[in-house]
């Protein structure tokens, strides 16, 4: 398989990752504008009440979210990705509801980060993208869906992202996933250099720590690639103002966190500057 290892070529939609077809991203981009529309007048067959509702919103919110991945992966205008945070978080919010309906549980979460490694990396590069596009006004929406199912003061990574965001975050030291050990030592450790290795171990190990997501090796088939993205290691960069000049892999998305830097990033709370 092609090397995860390369820069991007410049082309005409500025693209940001090789495997990218121009042909193919305005297919997929096509595609994925009229997934709404489509479930609107399609049925799905269900096992029990309420979870054709369920599934279709679920189908909405991966359309939105692949739609903003790949438009990022296409080179879209930065305001206009940030844009699109407005009608992904509503689908995230419309999704726990109606999953909450047909399992009778009002406070389910919409994304189980505890237990399936994707379903977390999907949530933090959620969190990444409403930091990184200035969107952080997003940020109580969609966290509290988590944090009403119990997930709250659960997760260093998580808690670290959004301290800096929201009030009354925990400084806590367990994480679900050792994956992402490297990217929370980065921002803890107490030498600029050895952060900066930290974050380029991250990123170096990031694409083959996902070998059972659904999306993984996408680009070999050329159909439904939207693009290779650790979002929440710019996001650690810009939030705790690391250096990522030693960085190389393509999954660092380099211009996101050159745009996120033209904005004073919030401050860190008192208590975690201290470490």
């Amino acid at each position: 398989s092609t090397p995860l290892y390369s820069s991007a070529a410049s082309d005409v939609y500025k693209r940001q990752q090789v495997f990218l077809d121009p042909k193919q991203y305005h297919i997929l981009l096509e595609f994925l504008a009229g997934t709404e529309a489509h479930w609107q007048t399609h049925s799905m067959e269900e096992d029990y009440p309420g979870q054709e509702a369920s599934l279709k919103a679920w189908e909405v919110k991966r359309a939105r979210l692949d739609h903003l991945i790949l438009g990022y992966t296409g080179g879209k205008a930065m305001p206009e990705l940030a844009q699109e945070l407005d009608a992904l978080i509503a689908s995230y919010e419309e999704h726990q509801r109606t999953l909450a309906l047909c399992n009778e549980m009002p406070d389910i979460a919409p994304l189980n980060i505890e237990d399936y490694l994707d379903q977390y990396e999907e949530y933090v590069q959620v969190i990444s993208l409403c930091i990184l596009l200035q969107r952080r006004d997003l940020l109580p929406r969609m966290v509290a869906l988590q944090d009403r199912a119990g997930y709250h003061a659960e997760d260093t990574l998580i808690e670290d992202l959004l301290k800096p965001c929201l009030p009354g975050r925990a400084d806590i030291d367990e994480w679900y996933h050792p994956v992402y050990t490297p990217l929370i030592r980065a921002i803890y450790a107490d030498q600029a250099d050895e952060a900066r290795e930290l974050l380029v171990e991250y990123c170096d190990q990031w694409y083959e720590a996902f070998e059972q997501a659904p999306w993984h090796d996408s680009h070999l088939d050329g159909e439904s690639y939207f693009g290779y993205w650790a979002f929440e290691a710019a996001a650690v960069a810009y939030l705790y103002g690391l250096d990522d000049s030693a960085v190389e892999h393509m999954v660092f998305p380099r211009d996101l966190l050159e745009y996120a830097r033209r904005f004073t990033p919030p401050p860190i709370p008192q208590q975690l500057a201290q470490h």
